[in-house]
């Protein structure tokens, strides 16, 4: 496709914690392939971030203030709570006073406030939203822009549209990722991996027991977000051969992915994306995932993995004991051929495309 003209484009982070921090999951690394993906079009990009973020190669506004709970965690009915010099309204105060300095405004917080904000900016607002639904509040306000503004929400995958009563009216944009930052291993080691935020939603147990059932080291990367949740699992299973490695940037974390056999993925809520199911596929890694969510759109079964029936560890075991059938050349294809950033770069272009059309109209 032709590229738009370039634009000045304002990025607003996760506020739940700084850039590098692994506190905001999946949301750290989109916007981080995002910004290179339309870096790479000559399109101008500030971003603004809660104090301590990192993110080379872009400037980064940084933002004090005290940073914003998750919103997995607080229930269907939870009230929209702000703590007392919030960072998310010190953001969003500093892009109200700037924007005028930009011709688009990227929002990648899942939280009320900037979407209730969407009608009082003049700079158009797109929302890239990284969850499903998760409570009442958030829906109503998603939903409210979606009325107002009909181009200006995004999603990553068909699965997580369908959580929303108005999911069918969102675009959905997928992901992309630097593949020059993978390097696709043919010889694993025998060993199992497991990456994401160590928390319940994650389901990490089940592949702790699978790991058990069998009989191969699994080997956990992540943000311990629930050390109590961690501690139960060590209780519950106290001879499963599994060890927890840490939190690793991109760079580290794919060296050691590409090393192992399989990736486990058991949520048990409904994933958005899962972006480690392509770094996986990028090293060449095989998916074991329920067939849940977004994982669900990812892998192809039997082809670059298996989806197994959800929270069924039984289904997970079965189908470690068949990854060797799964050639690791062909998940490096998948990712190439379906998520690249010039493909991801295609679908944002379009997207802002039909968003300033519609505010020039």
């Amino acid at each position: 496709m032709n590229s738009i003209s370039p634009l000045k484009l304002l990025f607003l982070s996760t506020s739940v914690g700084p850039l590098g921090s692994g506190m905001g999951g999946g949301v750290e690394l989109t916007l981080k392939n995002i910004a290179q993906a339309l870096g790479d079009r000559h399109h101008t990009i500030t971003i603004v971030a809660p104090s301590g973020s990192l993110l080379p190669s872009f400037p980064v506004i940084e933002i004090s203030g005290r940073l914003q709970s998750t919103a997995q965690s607080e229930g269907r009915e939870a009230w929209v709570a702000m703590p007392s010099e919030s960072v998310l309204a010190n953001m969003w105060n500093y892009a109200r006073q700037v924007q005028a300095n930009y011709d688009l405004i990227l929002n990648f917080a899942y939280d009320w406030l900037p979407f209730y904000l969407t009608p009082f900016f003049q700079t158009p607002i797109a929302h890239l939203v990284s969850m499903g639904s998760l409570t009442d509040a958030i829906d109503h306000s998603i939903g409210q822009v979606i009325t107002d503004f009909p181009s200006a929400i995004a999603l990553h995958s068909r699965a997580q549209a369908a959580t929303f009563e108005f999911g069918d009216r969102c675009r959905v944009v997928g992901n992309g990722f630097d593949l020059s930052q993978y390097q696709f291993c043919a010889e694993p080691k025998n060993a199992l991996a497991w990456v994401g935020r160590l928390a319940p939603e994650k389901g990490l147990e089940d592949a702790v027991a699978a790991a058990q059932a069998a009989g191969i080291p699994l080997k956990i990367w992540g943000v311990l977000q629930d050390v109590p949740y961690w501690h139960d699992i060590c209780d519950q299973y106290p001879d499963a051969p599994v060890t927890y490695e840490g939190f690793l940037p991109t760079a580290a974390l794919q060296q050691e992915l590409g090393k192992c056999r399989a990736l486990l993925m058991t949520p048990r809520w409904v994933e958005a994306f899962g972006n480690v199911a392509i770094e996986a596929l990028a090293c060449g890694v095989p998916v074991i995932a329920y067939d849940r969510g977004g994982p669900a759109e990812i892998v192809q079964n039997g082809k670059t993995g298996w989806l197994v029936p959800p929270d069924r560890v039984k289904g997970l075991v079965d189908a470690i004991a068949k990854i060797d059938q799964i050639d690791r050349r062909t998940c490096r294809e998948q990712a190439e051929q379906d998520y690249s950033l010039a493909a991801m770069g295609d679908r944002m272009e379009q997207w802002f495309a039909t968003i300033l059309a519609r505010k020039a109209a």
